[in-house]
């Protein structure tokens, strides 16, 4: 069976990313970061999908990108904003170049135990408008990692990012979940991280809205 690393943060697009890499027939190893976000609610669901999804390992790797911020979501400095689901600016939100980190890691975790895939959940439809959920962006690190790893640059067994849901909304990701039976009861998406979604912030407002869409109530409202 092919091993497949899946970045697995606890929202909703990892999760989904998770079963459907399962569905694929993949081998998979969750990876998550401790990166010293705001809150540990997406972490700690996130260990809860990898064993509801039966995974065979799921790594946290701790970061301390608290220690520079740039973000609200690093830095306790920052607040977090109300969200705008119509906004065109980048959200305070965004954390400099996390993804380009997420993925050097998962290349070197792939690299170690024989992965040629990698599984991450962003999209560039229906989203914050982060610069490293685009898909320039996923296929600029996918040369970068195959020229920087021994496995890509000399042995020809190159790594594959998959971003099945770059070119999908929220709501078509939600749909694909149903049917592939995700977890979603334990996926968590508010950036405040306090007792109960905050249903305001760019995060809690993009749920809402693809659950909508999609004709489901959120099963982690229930």
């Amino acid at each position: 069976m092919k091993k497949a690393v899946v970045l697995l943060s606890g929202g909703l697009d990892s999760a989904v990313a998770l079963w459907l890499a399962k569905s694929e027939g993949f081998d998979v190893h969750g990876m998550s970061f401790d990166y010293g976000q705001r809150h540990d609610k997406e972490l700690n669901c996130a260990k809860e999908l990898a064993r509801e999804a039966g995974c065979h390992e799921h790594k946290v790797v701790s970061l301390n990108m608290n220690s520079w911020g740039g973000s609200s979501l690093t830095d306790a400095s920052m607040s977090v904003e109300d969200g705008d689901v119509n906004r065109t600016d980048i959200p305070v939100t965004y954390v400099p170049a996390r993804n380009m980190i997420f993925l050097s890691v998962a290349a070197s975790y792939a690299e170690a135990i024989g992965a040629q895939d990698i599984f991450i959940g962003v999209s560039e439809v229906d989203y914050s408008g982060y610069v490293d959920c685009r898909q320039e962006f996923i296929d600029a690190m996918e040369i970068a990692i195959n020229k920087g790893t021994v496995c890509g640059a000399e042995e020809n067994r190159p790594i594959k990012i998959h971003a099945p849901f770059v070119n999908k909304t929220k709501a078509q990701e939600i749909k694909l979940g149903m049917s592939l039976g995700v977890a979603f009861q334990h996926t968590w998406s508010c950036y405040r991280g306090e007792g109960e979604p905050c249903g305001t912030c760019d995060s809690c407002l993009l749920r809402a809205k693809a659950f909508e869409e999609a004709g489901y109530d959120d099963p982690a409202l229930k």
